[in-house]
């Protein structure tokens, strides 16, 4: 693949294909932890290096472990014990040296592990025979606009806060109504034929 296919990969993945918007990954944290912009960022970028890194490991331990061995049927589970292991590793280093973003992360890092988004990232880039670079940009990229989706919808919400909606539609069901609207608006980027 050209680096010309690699940048049309990252766009629909962004874009096109979002993993919140279009493929419905990864809504838990999408949904709980939304509330306020830096936290919705914080996590985004929690997300991002998990699923960078989960990619370039994951691609690995499946090319060089687990097809020599015929243990291909294996890979959703060494794909969560890679996955579980990084997730332990950012809530190591958040708890040491950002404590606050930790703490306003909450219960939703510990469940980065069991993030279907990060999961399916590399079980698509195995079921697609990405190569090592593609892998890792696919990761990359997926990652990108999952936190584009939670860090547009917290600006979102954020701005709700000083609205008053009709009792019926206060809390909850305004949050999923506005995520309604806003997969319909990311929905005009499925007319692009890359």
């Amino acid at each position: 693949m050209n680096f010309g296919n690699i940048l049309l990969m990252m766009f629909s993945a962004i874009l096109v294909e979002n993993f919140i918007f279009a493929k419905f990954y990864g809504c838990c944290p999408f949904l709980g932890v939304s509330e306020k912009p830096d936290t919705a960022l914080g996590m985004g970028m929690a997300v991002t290096f998990v699923m960078t890194v989960s990619g370039a490991v994951t691609w690995a331990v499946y090319e060089y472990l687990l097809v020599p061995f015929g243990l291909e049927y294996l890979q959703t589970v060494a794909f969560i014990l890679v996955i579980a292991a990084l997730v332990q590793f950012i809530e190591m280093f958040l708890r040491k040296f950002i404590p606050a973003l930790y703490s306003a992360l909450g219960i939703y890092l510990p469940l980065i592990t069991t993030n279907c988004a990060v999961l399916s990232a590399a079980l698509l880039a195995v079921q697609k025979s990405y190569s090592f670079i593609e892998a890792v940009c696919f990761g990359f990229s997926a990652a990108l606009g999952f936190t584009l989706a939670i860090t547009v919808f917290a600006g979102v919400r954020s701005r709700m806060q000083n609205a008053d909606p009709p009792r019926a539609f206060k809390g909850f069901p305004l949050t999923l109504i506005t995520a309604g609207l806003l997969a319909m608006a990311f929905s005009c980027f499925s007319g692009v034929k890359l």
